[in-house]
């Protein structure tokens, strides 16, 4: 009786998909039944943390891709989206049984349901921009794959009661951070709203039970009122001659508790709740609905939003006005057409749920323009740096300013005058020359205002960007533009824009280099690269030590920083400081050998802090022992140079003992969390931390650690480990301790 009642669900909950399908022009029921077979084969046996068998998962995020609308192989992919990771059917099988549109949309889907953007075990930031990443890639191949993972996400919310509570808050957490304003870039705002009161559930439940509480104790009241509005607006419209949809608007709760934290106010001083949305036929409806509605009541100033003229990115469109109501009481109205309505429901899946309406705008192709530019981002990024690109464009809020022409132009809230020109046009950007913002002079990097009239004064000779402008813009187009630009030119002239930068870095530093390489006089550019330190640095960022013009076409580009290479030198500028080890210690116990000597005073260089493991060379000094340096330290180096007879062969064995001093040195853009995340590997790799401290300037930390370790390799793991960390710039060795 059991297997026949869960059968009797499973066949129910396809007859309810059926039943969904009002046009069998875009689905044959024949196929959507071939695939809810094969997929009821394929789980069976299996069940979901609820008990349920687990083929109600796939029929009921099939469902909700009914429900948008879209493609008949995306309602199948949606019924097959977990065969390939939890069962044995093959890709090979799919596509034979289907075809080979489907089988490309599973395949995706699964590739993304081993995304984990929280794991427990690694570092969450590090792992999370890596899988941020492959997942928009996905997207921008074939949007309809996330629309699936939407699909898949929201059904797992409305079920995450039956798993445990550590999971549930990882989950509704990565729901509310990365689905949810995916769901709301692409517009799928059905989708948003619903993932974000389900993660608002479990994230906060005290304050979502409150608010859902009292909510409900007044809603009778408001509906009432609401009611009463709706009546008079439809009286007016009737009277006006105008055929219009006008129904009740409830906020949702997480939008609700959103308002309630940003104006810190309790639920009770709350007024608009419930709103009203008129949907006409005509953009000129709009506007004549809002005047009616004007004279029913008086407006509220400062709250008329005209997002018809001035268009969202996501594409949405509306009217939004805030009129003093009944009871005196502020009453929110939106006011659309179909068209508009349609797209804010259903954002990019209108273009498969309304495809033959939708003569006017290409809305799908809008948004895939987005989608292609991911594509474009990702070439040559970095995970973080991706990530922070796309973070501005799907997170970030945004501004609306004007050309002297009246078009309207959307960035991000904090761009400046060079982003809006790389927003009009490539070239454009790269000719800015000024700006003038409400017909005033400005600097390039001022910082836009919504409503601000921005011209461009342009250079009427070839545009050539400056680099300093990757440290002022701030939307995605502009930094990858600019980088392509310096990408694009010709290698002698990249060469050359190297040598200058690199000279008028040399310039601002010449009083510690010339120290450095014991000059008295002024240094030029070539002698600084044909010295040992510069040759030393090369070889770590992995050029050929006779291979300076590409370094120099490197600096040229963009790729490497000025500033870098000679932070690098300011580092390996260093006095020597030594550490004496008791001449009662024979060095044969250290593990020291020194080939040829004995019983000498040993002391380590402080420059390079030899360690354990480390390749080392001997240099005998006059009166103070023998001096172990790394082979690789610039100070070695030039004394081999020099002295070339006071040289000695040196090994310095794992097996001596110890712990060792040592420090660390890292740079990272500073956020929450970052200092707790060092100290757990640290912690992990059971390495002792002997003293810790941090600066922070301009939004980097500096961080200074000194732990004990044994030897090479175990400092080398924990560099590694801390590298791979999220936000982390520069990780390196301690200088002086």
């Amino acid at each position: 009786m059991a297997v026949e009642k869960l059968i009797n669900i499973e066949e129910e909950l396809f007859r309810e998909l059926i039943n969904k399908i009002s046009d069998t022009n875009k689905y044959s029921i024949e196929n959507l039944e071939k695939a809810f077979r094969f997929a009821q084969k394929a789980h069976a046996g299996q069940f979901r943390k609820s008990g349920d068998p687990y083929i109600i998962h796939p029929l009921e995020v099939a469902k909700i891709l009914i429900d948008l609308g879209m493609d008949e192989n995306s309602v199948i992919a949606g019924l097959l989206h977990d065969v390939l990771e939890d069962t044995d059917v093959t890709p090979e099988t799919i596509e034979k049984e289907f075809n080979s549109d489907v089988l490309s949309l599973v395949e995706s889907v699964t590739k993304l349901e081993k995304l984990n953007f929280y794991p427990k075990e690694f570092p969450a930031d590090f792992y999370r921009a890596k899988n941020i990443k492959k997942m928009f890639l996905s997207i921008a191949n074939d949007v309809r794959v996330v629309i699936i993972k939407l699909a898949d996400r929201l059904h797992n919310m409305r079920t995450l009661e039956f798993h445990d509570p550590e999971k549930q808050k990882r989950i509704a957490k990565e729901t509310l951070e990365i689905y949810a304003p995916l769901a709301h870039r692409l517009g799928v705002w059905e989708i948003k709203w619903q993932l974000e009161d389900l993660a608002f559930k479990f994230l906060e439940p005290e304050k979502y039970r409150e608010i859902a509480r009292k909510v409900t104790e007044t809603r009778k009241e408001r509906e009432e009122s609401v009611q009463k509005a709706i009546e008079k607006i439809k009286k007016a419209l009737e009277e006006a001659n105008i055929k219009a949809e006008v129904t009740g608007r409830a906020k949702h709760l997480y939008s609700i508790y959103q308002k309630m934290e940003k104006k810190n106010i309790d639920i009770e001083e709350m007024y608009d709740l419930l709103g009203i949305r008129i949907i006409v036929n005509e953009v000129k409806e709009c506007y004549e609905v809002l005047g009616i509605v004007h004279n029913i009541w008086v407006p509220i100033p400062g709250r008329f939003k005209d997002y018809i003229a001035n268009k969202k990115s996501n594409n949405y469109q509306s009217l939004h006005t805030t009129v003093i109501g009944e009871n005196g009481k502020p009453l929110e109205i939106q006011i659309r057409t179909w068209e508009m309505h349609r797209i804010a429901e259903y954002g990019v899946a209108a273009h498969w749920r309304y495809k033959e309406d939708m003569k006017q705008i290409d809305y799908f192709e809008l948004k895939l323009s987005w989608l292609r530019q991911i594509l474009e981002w990702q070439k040559d990024l970095p995970s973080d740096v991706f990530v922070e690109l796309v973070k501005n464009d799907l997170f970030g809020k945004e501004i609306y300013v004007f050309t002297p022409k009246g078009e309207i132009i959307s960035l991000p809230q904090g761009s400046t005058p060079i982003d809006f020109a790389y927003a009009i046009h490539t070239e454009i950007g790269h000719r800015c020359k000024q700006a003038k913002v409400n017909g005033k002079i400005v600097p390039l990097d001022y910082v836009l205002q919504n409503g601000d009239i921005v011209e461009i004064i342009t250079s009427k000779e070839e545009g050539k960007p400056s680099r300093d402008w990757l440290n002022i813009v701030k939307t995605s187009q502009a930094k990858t533009k600019i980088k392509q630009y310096f990408k694009k030119l010709l290698r002698e002239e990249r060469i050359e824009e190297g040598k200058k930068a690199l000279e008028e870095e040399l310039k601002r530093n010449e009083d510690w280099v010339k120290k450095l390489l014991n000059k008295k006089e002024n240094i030029s550019l070539n002698e600084l690269l044909e010295s040992e330190y510069l040759k030393n640095i090369l070889q770590e960022l992995g050029f050929k030590e006779k291979d300076v013009s590409s370094f120099l076409a490197a600096v040229g580009s963009g790729e490497i920083t000025p500033q870098k290479i000679f932070d690098r030198l300011r580092r390996e500028y260093q006095e020597e400081r030594t550490i004496i080890i008791p001449p009662k210690t024979p060095s044969k116990i250290l593990d020291i050998n020194v080939d040829g000597l004995d019983n000498l005073m040993i002391r380590l260089a402080e420059c390079c802090k030899p360690i354990p493991g480390d390749k080392v060379l001997g240099y005998i000094s006059k009166g103070k022992g023998i001096v172990i340096h790394r082979e690789d330290c610039p100070n070695i180096k030039n004394l081999r140079k020099k002295f070339p007879e006071r040289i000695v062969e040196v090994s310095m064995e794992r097996t001596l003992r110890g712990p060792f001093k040592v420090g660390l040195e890292i740079d990272a853009i500073d956020r929450v969390g970052l200092l707790r995340d060092i100290t757990d590997k640290i912690s992990q790799a059971k390495i002792n931390i002997i003293d810790l401290s941090t600066k922070v300037k301009d939004g980097i930390a500096h961080i200074k650690v000194v732990v004990e370790i044994d030897n090479d390799t175990i400092f080398k793991y924990l560099m590694e480990e801390i590298s791979q960390l999220s936000d982390i710039i520069n990780v390196r060795r301690m200088v002086k301790i």
